[in-house]
């Protein structure tokens, strides 16, 4: 594993990785900025570039762009009280009333810092974390990770939306997905139709871009979000002075969001939430916050960007996204031929570590790009949605046909971009689905594989020789009526206020 460590630490020093994770940074800022747009819909619409690219270089972009959309959203919601992601809505509070004093640059200033100081330390606690998990998954075999990935389903579908009666429906439907084309096993033809072109199973590429990317486009437009004045930077700079007084503040907050990104189906909108009320709890002055107080945006910048590197433990170790963001990760790994589980660091440990070093580095254009761009991307918040939703369009089109260059695959995209737009109206969500669909076929194999070992007595084979996978059998229930009733209690909590 060390070893493992050590050569992916190497590996991870290309000058076209840090290009491309610039380039990514950069992309995930300038969406990030855009009221409306969000840091899904560019990871969907981008996601094609990574397949052509090799993994140490690929999955780095789209890391760069998941961190770059996430700081991105704080300057719409400091500058125009539009957060231009869900994580930076605690932002729009204090951060647009600084604005309102003249004070926009300071604002952005511990925005950048807050973020980058959240980021880079839960990238190195990630990279601490996986040490010990990944060298207990690496004992599993076939019985286990077919557990495993079974009690992945039950958490994903009891998570990700707030009725788990919908999330399991959609989950029903992306199995049944991963069923069509041909059998791992037995090598025959299902639910194909007689159709040739189904016979390789349903593309993943346009199924993602479909499902995340144009409802997000769709819901744009529904929006009508254009910002009719000018967003400007005014006031000083951010004194150091300052910065020490919100270190406490930022530590905390950043402690939030790194114990909010191991956990499944929370996400950076509860991250900041949460850092910021531990904030204002906390304060001598809690009567200063909502109006101008720079350590509420230090507070919710810090902890919504802590959880961008420890969503990646669950999934890497486990294969079990945290949220839609990390699911097109999900997918972009499994398209790279890296599958996210208990066999990935024994397969490709060296890559996986790459990919994790070149995530903390990425921290140091993170501050160059920020610093530099922030005049830029104020400018860019009053760009016209008018512009840009047809070039948005144009590449997820041009993304979904580019890969395999068959128009097949752009019928897929319109079929699962009109479903997954039915789904948002319906209230349904659409990661069950997307998960349900690519954990489907490792499930399958795995199971198939098991129930050869056993000699078709799976339940006598788990007592006596697979006591491991028996443990995650009996827990698997357990977990998923714990995240029910949880889930439950937040949306009762929600709907009383």
């Amino acid at each position: 594993m060390i070893d493992q460590f050590a050569t992916g630490f190497f590996m991870a020093f290309r000058l076209d990785t840090f290009f491309m994770m610039g380039v990514g940074l950069f992309f995930g800022m300038l969406v990030g900025s855009l009221p409306g747009f969000t840091t899904l819909m560019a990871m969907a619409i981008l996601l094609p570039v990574s397949f052509f690219l090799d993994p140490i270089v690929g999955i780095p972009f789209l890391l760069g762009i998941y961190k770059g959309g996430i700081f991105g959203g704080s300057v719409p919601a400091i500058l125009v009280s539009m957060p231009g992601t869900g994580a930076a809505v605690a932002t729009t509070a204090d951060g647009h009333a600084l604005t309102k004093k003249g004070k926009s640059r300071k604002a952005l200033d511990i925005a950048l810092f807050s973020s980058l100081f959240g980021d880079f330390t839960s990238d190195i606690l990630t990279i601490m974390m996986i040490f010990p998990i990944a060298l207990l998954v690496m004992q599993f075999g076939p019985p286990e990770l077919a557990a495993i990935l079974f009690l992945s389903l039950i958490v994903i579908a009891m998570t990700a939306g707030s009725n788990p009666v919908k999330s399991l429906m959609m989950m029903t439907a992306g199995l049944w997905l991963s069923f069509v084309g041909t059998d791992p096993l037995g090598g025959v033809e299902r639910f194909t139709f007689g159709s040739f072109e189904l016979r390789g199973g349903i593309p993943l590429l346009p199924m993602l871009i479909g499902l995340f990317a144009l409802p997000e486009i769709a819901a744009v437009v529904g929006r009508r979000v254009d910002i009719a004045q000018t967003a400007k930077i005014v006031g000083e700079r951010l004194h150091l002075a300052e910065l020490k007084r919100c270190m406490r503040t930022i530590l905390r907050s950043t402690a939030i969001g790194t114990a909010i990104g191991i956990v499944p189906g929370l996400g950076q909108v509860v991250a900041a939430m949460l850092g910021y009320t531990a904030a204002k709890n906390a304060s001598d002055h809690p009567e200063t916050f909502g109006k101008g107080e720079i350590e509420g945006v230090a507070a919710a910048e810090a902890a919504n960007n802590a959880v961008n590197g420890p969503t990646l433990v669950p999934l890497l170790t486990l294969g079990i996204p945290g949220d839609n963001v990390t699911a097109i990760l999900l997918g972009a790994f499994v398209a790279q031929g890296l599958r996210p589980g208990p066999q990935l660091f024994e397969e490709q440990g060296a890559v996986v570590f790459a990919i994790l070093t070149a995530m903390v580095f990425a921290n140091i254009l993170f501050l160059i790009i920020g610093y530099l761009s922030i005049p830029f991307f104020a400018r860019i918040v009053t760009i016209k949605n008018s512009l840009l939703i047809p070039a948005v369009i144009m590449f997820a089109f041009a993304g979904s046909f580019v890969f395999r260059s068959d128009p097949v695959d752009l019928l897929m995209l319109i079929g699962f971009g009109a479903f997954g737009i039915i789904a948002r109206i319906a209230r349904f969500e659409v990661m069950p689905m997307v998960m349900g669909f690519i954990l489907g076929g490792p499930l399958e194999y795995a199971f198939g594989q098991t129930m050869a070992m056993s000699n078709g007595d799976l339940i006598g084979f788990a007592i006596s020789q697979r006591p491991s996978m028996l443990a995650i059998l009996i827990i698997t229930p357990l977990i998923g009526f714990y995240l029910w009733r949880r889930m439950a209690n937040m949306s009762r909590v929600s709907n009383a206020h």
